[in-house]
């Protein structure tokens, strides 16, 4: 034996012979035995593919490394002894490896990782970084037939095509991204059990593609009530940030961090960070800060050292052995500050954090709760008692979807949140819940407030058969001539050949005002057309009107007395009898001409106004009469049809944003069942 292990250049320890038999000295918590339950029982009913979700403190690993204790062979297979923990980082690697070390003694445990680690392929328990079994050599010394379970810590990584390279090697149900990939074909099935303190992605992709069902699942919420967390204390400082122009990525639906960046780090926020840190947490002896990127966690370090403080940080480019010498440092309270992007979100072991600072807005809930979930491990042993949060939300735009601590208790974001505890925020947002639900009292005063503005109903789009294709019902009430709505407040009143006007909206400084303006024309319509110029004379302005009622009651009048002076004025009357005519064959032809250049999207328009049932717009040109045909034309004329257009396009763009995002947040909804795959 001893000569196997010098020829596979490793120690006698490595290679004792297996014991299925945990010897845990560790006791467990009620919660972790429940866990260890609802997953052996599961494995008995079948399912091979399970996920746990437990929050961050909980003892993920422990629960793990017990559960594998529990897992014995299959009966047909008593040689399939081995099990294979995958992380992804090495700091995972070596608290996994230790913490299996500590409750089964009795295991051989090697590490697969980079240049330094090289395991055997024949230990009890391999700990393995996903990065390194993407080598080909490194994963094929892993030979499934040996092993008994697969454990996936992290397991919300677990959908990405990296992962499914790997675990397809030992669960045919897994799809491996590389269509030329033959599945293995094994004699037992192999269980892939997934932990996370997260269990949902919001990127979108598919859980399921890897796991068939939540098996059990806990919220920190929970474990802080019932004391496994140590308690917290929030506190969210509004900043004088703008979300609203920051990028969105497509993919992962959360900022993107340079876009996000040029927001948050700053001169002025990088000093309100520091001064309610001093306002706030000064006497917490470990503070933990997460950044947007590496610019923002050096400035904002300077920024602490400008006041002070003594301020490290580490990144993603920081050497792994100054990484380790830093958190080793700072948990031994060396000193109060470390800074980080996107380096300790996920894994890190810190019992002695007693603030957290969020100086990175997001859009994912999975990221905020690893945030602040960094500082509620319980750590009696410094004379922790709970954890400050403090968080930052922008007060110049409000940006949907933004995670922050009011919205994290289903308040809103405006909220003062100071000094809070959960419990005093769960009460706040019960009785914000029994307002709501609390009866309306009708308010039958006749003393109400005259309306400060009003809001006018646009029929945009030019095929709208609604009160005679007028595009604007209530011009009725305003004028008894016919004008018609071209969308975006503009109004049109055709002059019975002698031209039109139009009334617009104008925006300056000191608000909104309407102009009219009078396009007379130069020649008859058909003798233009003949010679392919325009039939119109310039525009020139007639009047200008604080509203559009005064706007049309004058363009009214100099509609009877410049445009069309004497009976001939009786013509624009919406009533006058030539508008209940059937509308003219060259009408039909000209409308049914630009309906078949109308947008695809737009082309099985129903009858707007329901009266008749829906219909299509071919049958209904067919029957219309010569004042609704006129109508369409001159919306038509008028740019109804472009603004419409623009406007569809805009809702449309609007409804499936408001879809992606309601989808976004529904997956990062965890609750135990089953997980589909095209979820």
């Amino acid at each position: 034996m001893r000569c196997i292990a010098s020829r596979l250049g490793t120690t006698w320890r490595t290679l004792r012979l297996y014991s299925s038999k945990a010897t845990s000295a560790v006791v467990l918590r009620p919660y972790q035995e429940h866990c260890l339950q609802a997953c052996t029982e599961a494995l008995q009913s079948g399912i091979a593919r399970l996920g746990v979700s437990l929050p961050t403190g909980s003892g993920k690993t422990t629960v793990f490394i017990t559960l594998l204790g529990r897992i014995k062979p299959p009966e047909t297979h008593p040689a399939a002894k081995q099990a294979l923990i995958i992380v992804n980082s090495i700091e995972l690697a070596r608290q996994s490896a230790t913490q299996a070390e500590r409750i089964c003694p009795e295991w051989t445990i090697e590490i697969e990782q980079g240049v330094k680690h090289h395991a055997s392929g024949f230990a009890d328990v391999t700990v393995a970084t996903y990065q390194t079994l993407l080598q080909p050599s490194r994963l094929a010394k892993f030979d499934p037939r040996r092993f008994k379970a697969i454990i996936v810590d992290e397991a919300h990584h677990a959908a990405a095509p990296s992962y499914r390279h790997i675990l397809s090697h030992f669960n045919p149900a897994i799809k491996n991204p590389d269509s030329t990939f033959l599945p293995p074909k094994l004699d037992h099935p192999i269980p892939i059990l997934g932990f996370s303190a997260t269990f949902s992605r919001h990127d979108g992709l598919a859980l399921g593609s890897v796991f068939e069902h939540i098996v059990y699942h806990r919220d920190f919420l929970e474990m802080i009530k019932e004391e496994w967390l140590c308690n917290v204390r929030f506190t969210s400082v509004r900043a004088n940030i703008n979300l609203s122009e920051v990028t969105v990525n497509s993919r992962t639906g959360d900022f993107n961090p340079t876009s996000l960046a040029q927001v948050i780090n700053t001169g002025t926020v990088n000093r309100l960070v520091v001064q309610t840190w001093l306002d706030r947490a000064a006497d917490r002896k470990s503070t933990l800060v997460f950044c947007v990127n590496l610019a923002h966690v050096r400035e904002l370090t300077a920024a602490f050292r400008a006041a002070g403080v003594d301020a490290r940080y580490i990144y993603s480019g920081t050497p792994a052995g100054e990484r380790s010498a830093l958190v080793t440092a700072f948990k031994a309270g060396a000193f109060p500050v470390l800074l980080n992007c996107a380096v300790l979100t996920e894994g890190a072991d810190i019992p002695n954090i007693e603030c957290v600072i969020v100086a990175r807005p997001t859009r994912s809930r999975n990221i905020f709760a690893q945030m602040i979930g960094r500082g509620m491990r319980l750590s009696p042993d410094t004379g922790k008692e709970d954890c400050r949060i403090i968080d930052f939300v922008d007060s110049t735009a409000r940006v949907s979807g933004v995670i922050s601590t009011p919205s994290l208790f289903g308040l809103d974001p405006s909220e003062v949140i100071d000094d809070e505890s959960t419990d005093a925020l769960e009460e706040r947002a019960n009785q914000q819940v029994d307002i709501l639900d609390l009866p309306t009292k009708q308010d039958t005063s006749d003393d109400i407030p005259d309306p400060t503005s009003v809001t006018y109903t646009d029929y945009d789009d030019p095929f709208s058969f609604v009160d005679q294709s007028s595009g604007a019902p209530q011009i009725r009430r305003m004028s008894g001539y016919a004008w018609v709505g071209c969308g975006a407040d503009i109004y049109v009143l055709e002059c019975l050949g002698k031209g039109y006007i139009r009334i617009e909206p104008v925006e300056t400084e000191q608000g909104r005002h309407y102009e009219a303006l009078f396009t007379p024309p130069t020649l008859p319509m058909a003798t233009a057309l003949t010679l392919k110029i325009s039939p119109y004379q310039r525009s020139r302005k007639i009047l200008t009107a604080k509203s559009l009622a005064d706007a049309l009651k004058g363009s009214d009048t100099y509609a009877r007395t410049k445009a069309v002076p004497g009976p001939m004025a009786l013509g624009l009357l919406r009533t006058a009898r030539w508008r209940q005519a059937p509308a003219t064959d060259n009408q039909k032809a000209w409308l049914r001409k630009r309906l078949g250049k109308r947008d695809d999207a737009l082309e099985n328009l129903e009858d707007s106004a329901k009266k008749t049932g829906p219909k299509p717009i071919a049958e209904k040109i067919s029957t219309m009469t010569k004042g609704e045909a006129a109508n369409i034309i001159t919306r038509l004329k008028h740019g109804a049809q472009a603004r419409y257009q623009k406007r569809a396009k805009e809702s449309r763009r609007a409804a499936q944003s408001v879809e992606k995002e309601r989808l976004r947040r529904a997956r990062e909804h965890v609750s135990v069942g089953p997980l589909h795959s095209g979820a």
